[in-house]
This record gives structure tokens, C-alpha cells and sequence, in this order.
């Protein structure tokens, strides 16, 4: 293994002190554009942070080496690659709180699905949701071979207990090390988190599932493949916190207004995400969710009755940058993509 220092330090002076200490490579302290580029390459939100590369193919094993480190100091098991889903889900569940099981293979098969539910008695929004998720899975998502696995973060047994006779699905053991491994697998940073796997193949299908739940409870569009444009207020911010993400604020336009933008908007997404650009689209008809928050951060003010257009890059240390353009049109929203990647654009700091 080869190392190399990428410097978060705030002067060279500060650099040179502490890479003195140090036995490996370094990125020069002046290249800060690369810098920049590597934290957001690997959604770096916080140092320490030690990411493990194949040094062949240059592709990513883990971005949990700093942990990888601390339990396996003498490297026995580098590279540290990540178990596959099948090993960190494991091979048992529980069914009900009386101790009976059901095996890993019963989940599997062509056409089935496999939800992950992150989520704990003492958190008050999963609690609130909770029961959403129940009516919704009863009602409309076990028919359509949909079986839900209940990760806890209890943090006793009688809690878990308690909360897990509430559920009428399945659940892994409280305290059960598949916990972690599949926290870090999914990246799930916060709860209640909702995960929906493809149970044939093993594949992610949808890494925040949880918006879907409240705005298709009857499933009809499960097993809710990502859409290239989604609706903030009803789906919520998706990965707004690890991707650069185009936000469309039209909650004072009127109707026809925001269905002529969401058009543009959906044929433009949908040409990024063939391209496979990392740009997540949202926007927002009405208040609610996160855009009285979106309106704080970017500084937006109220709501208009002309769309305001607005690009977050919280990877990059919580940049924005906003359109000054009062109608979508498709060659205005490209045009503002093309001068963001050219670093054409104004860029403003978040707060």
C-alpha cells in the first residue's frame, strides 16, 4: 500500500509542520482545485477520512479505511473490501418476538424485493412513520413481493421488543453486528432510513426509499427505480447532502407555470442521468419539506411567482450558486449546467 496525504490544512506553513511527521506521498498543499475535486470524487463530509483505491483500475474498495485501521491495525484482511449484501445481510431472521425464524433463501427469487428498514423506538420520526410504512406494506407492497427487514438501533432488548411487535414483518436481532455492516453498506447516516434491494440479484433499487412511501403508498410505481426529477415536498431532498443537486423553487407559480418547467426539467435530467452525470434534479411546486430550508441556505427569499433556479453543491463545502434567468427553458438550464462545470459561475457560500 502507497499513501497519500490530502491536506485540509488552512496555510502551507501548517502543511509542511505536519507532513513532516509522516512517511508517505502527498498532494502538493498548493493544488487546492484537486484537492476540491478528490473530497467531493469521494463525498468526504469530515477528516479523518482514509479512502483504500485499487491501485490497478484506480476504482474505489472502501471509503471506511480510517475505520478498516483502526480495527485491523496489522492489515490482515487488506484491502479491506466491503462484504457483499448477502454477507452482511446474513442468513436468519426473526419473525415475530416468540423466536422464530425465517431463512435468506425464502426471501429470495425473480420478482421479489427486499426493504430495509433502519429505525428505533426512542427516534420520534420514526415513530411517526412507522405506521405509515406498516398501512402502506399490508395495504399495497406485500402483494407486490415486497418483504420488509427490520434494522435496529435500539438500544435495549425490551425496547426492540417493544417496538418490534408493532411491525408485521421481519427483523434482524438487536444488537446484531448485520447492523452495522449494513449501515455502512447503504451509507445510512440518520433514521428511519428506508433501503429497497432487488432480493434476485442483490442490487440496490432505490437507497432512500423513504419519501416514496409517502407519496406512492399504494405502490404503484414500486419498486420506485430512481426517476431523473423528483418532488422534493413529496419525496424529499434525496442524496442533496453527497450530490451536486438542481433545485427548482416554483412554490409561488401558478399551475401551468410549474408543469411547463417540470417538462423541461424531466427531459433535461433524463439526458444527464444517460450520460451518468452526477447531478440529482428536484423541485418544488407548494411549500413544504425542505424548501423553507433550501430558501434560508441559498438566500432565495420568499417564494416568487417567477421559478428560481438554484445549483447546491454541499460537497463542495457547501457551495450555490443561482440562476438570475425568471423562466426554464431548456437551453437556460443547460446553459447554467455548462457554466458550473466550466466554473463559470458565481459561487456563494451556504449559511
Amino acid at each position: 500500500m502507497e499513501i497519500i496525504f490530502v491536506s485540509s490544512d488552512r496555510d502551507e506553513e501548517s502543511f509542511k509542520e505536519y507532513y513532516g511527521t509522516m512517511p508517505w506521498l502527498a498532494l502538493p498543499f498548493d493544488q487546492r482545485e484537486l484537492k476540491a475535486k478528490l473530497s467531493k470524487r469521494f463525498k468526504v463530509q469530515g477528516i479523518p477520512s482514509f479512502v483504500v483505491l485499487d491501485g490497478e483500475t484506480g476504482e474505489t474498495i472502501t471509503t471506511d479505511g480510517r475505520e478498516c485501521v483502526d480495527e485491523d491495525p496489522e492489515g490482515n484482511d487488506l484491502p479491506w473490501k466491503p462484504p457483499s449484501f448477502w454477507d452482511a445481510l446474513g442468513s436468519e431472521f426473526l419473525k415475530g418476538t416468540d423466536g422464530e425464524t425465517v431463512g435468506v433463501e425464502e426471501l429470495k427469487g425473480e420478482g421479489k424485493y427486499i426493504g430495509l428498514y433502519f429505525s428505533a423506538h426512542w427516534c420520534p420520526p420514526c415513530r411517526k412513520f412507522t405506521p405509515a410504512l406498516v398501512d402502506a406494506y399490508t395495504s399495497h407492497l406485500k402483494a407486490k413481493s415486497l418483504e420488509v427487514i427490520f434494522v435496529s438501533s435500539d438500544r435495549d432488548q425490551a425496547s426492540f421488543v417493544d417496538y418490534f411487535s408493532s411491525m408485521p414483518w421481519l427483523a434482524i436481532p438487536q444488537g446484531d453486528p448485520r447492523k452495522g455492516k449494513l449501515s455502512k453498506r447503504f451509507g445510512v447516516s440518520g433514521i428511519p432510513s428506508f433501503v429497497i434491494v432487488d432480493a434476485a440479484t442483490g442490487e440496490t433499487i432505490n437507497g432512500s426509499a423513504r419519501g416514496k412511501v409517502s407519496a406512492d403508498p399504494k405502490g404503484d410505481e414500486f419498486p420506485w427505480h430512481p426517476k431523473p426529477l423528483n418532488d422534493m415536498v413529496a419525496e424529499g431532498p434525496g442524496d442533496i447532502n453527497e450530490e451536486t443537486t438542481l433545485c427548482a423553487m416554483m412554490e409561488g407559480c401558478e399551475a401551468a407555470t410549474s408543469a411547463a418547467a417540470r417538462a423541461v426539467l424531466e427531459q433535461v435530467a433524463a439526458e444527464y442521468k444517460a450520460k451518468g452525470e452526477e447531478i440529482t434534479f428536484l423541485y418544488a411546486a407548494e411549500t413544504g419539506g425542505p424548501t423553507a430550508q433550501i430558501r434560508q441556505l441559498t438566500k432565495l427569499g420568499e417564494p416568487t411567482a417567477a421559478p428560481q433556479l438554484c445549483l447546491i453543491d454541499i460537497p463542495d463545502e457547501g457551495g450555490f450558486y443561482v440562476s438570475p434567468a425568471t423562466e426554464i427553458t431548456r437551453d437556460m438550464v443547460t446553459a447554467f449546467l455548462a457554466a458550473y462545470k466550466s466554473g463559470g459561475l458565481e459561487r456563494q457560500q451556504l449559511g
